[in-house]
């Protein structure tokens, strides 16, 4: 016997004196909530009910009966409804892990903007570019360029990084002209280090591709460190679309080659395939993901869009569940 479910339809009863009516409340057949009664009064051997062919009473031992078990179901209750609603308002702490590139700002505004619908969640964010295993390194979330493969982590991706090519107008003005990808080979060029073409560069421009070598004099795995080689105007520099869109739409920085860029990357979410039932964890991904997959803001804001293969990527991905 569930003694709470028989108690609940012991309650229902006695408010409605009704087994029927009490049935149409639990949403059960009336021989079920006849059944719970008759398994409580048999349980505890005493009559609970006086039965006619018209209603139900209680008696004077159901009466007593009644009124602490009405406290008991009502607490009950009251739980079950506490559950539910911190259920859907996430609560805890989240250990994220962030690529340096995406904290530069975005990544603050989404967990502020996720904070406002969920405040109860906590967030530990570190933030490095190194492709770290969240299983072996503790973490419940990484959003990453290059995630390990393994099977213990589910890998979910969240948006396209777009690269530019950019210099300041003032070293634009004063350097040799930059009208082809040949050209950048009499430019100091300055790039992330662990891009993975390395030295020999895929311009693609619609639907053709231009390899170029291109000997950097700075590789770095610091995307501010970029950010400040370019605005000293000290050469050209391949920067993500995230990192340089500021800098670009308030023209301390201008494109170079506009028509031509490297293959995009995806940044994914990786977790442990332990979390995928974890309802923050994937409530935070769900959230990135809305806010993100179709298009980038910042890429919005600097008008490029994506090729049509690439859409159809993005469709695929808002397909995953």
């Amino acid at each position: 016997m569930d003694l709470f479910m028989s108690m609940e339809a012991f309650v229902r009863a006695a408010e409605a004196q009704s087994f029927a009516s009490a049935a149409r409340q639990l949403g059960v057949a009336k021989s079920v909530v006849t059944s719970r009664v008759k398994q409580l009064e048999e349980h505890f051997g005493v009559a609970l009910f006086h039965r006619s062919t018209r209603a139900v009473r209680l008696s004077e031992v159901g009466e007593s009966y009644y009124r602490d078990c009405l406290l008991l179901v009502t607490k009950v209750r009251e739980l079950s409804g506490r559950a539910s609603a911190e259920t859907q308002s996430l609560s805890g702490t989240l250990n994220v892990h962030v690529l340096p590139g995406f904290a530069l700002g975005h990544f603050s505004q989404a967990l502020i903007a996720f904070r406002e619908a969920h405040p109860r969640i906590e967030f530990v964010v570190t933030v490095n570019d190194r492709v770290i295993d969240p299983v072996q390194e503790g973490f419940d979330l990484a959003l990453q360029i290059y995630p390990p493969a393994s099977n213990l982590l589910v890998e979910r991706k969240l948006f396209p990084v777009r690269g530019v090519l950019c210099a300041t107008p003032a070293y634009l003005k004063e350097e040799p002209a930059i009208e082809t990808p040949l050209d950048l080979l009499r430019h100091d060029f300055a790039r992330y280090a662990h891009y993975p073409w390395g030295d020999n560069w895929p311009l693609m421009k619609g639907n053709e591709c231009y390899e170029i070598a291109l000997n950097a004099v700075l590789k770095t795995n610091s995307v501010h460190l970029l950010l400040e080689f370019a605005r000293a105007g000290a050469g050209v520099v391949y920067l993500p679309t995230m990192v340089a869109a500021g800098d670009l739409l308030e023209r301390r920085l201008v494109r170079v080659l506009p028509d031509y860029a490297a293959p995009p990357l995806w940044l994914s979410a990786v977790y442990p395939t332990s979390h995928r039932s974890t309802t923050k964890v994937k409530a935070f991904v769900d959230f990135l993901r809305e806010r993100y997959l179709s298009e980038p803001q910042w890429d919005k804001a600097l008008g490029i869009a994506p090729p049509d293969d690439e859409e159809r990527d993005v469709d695929e991905e808002l397909g995953d569940t």
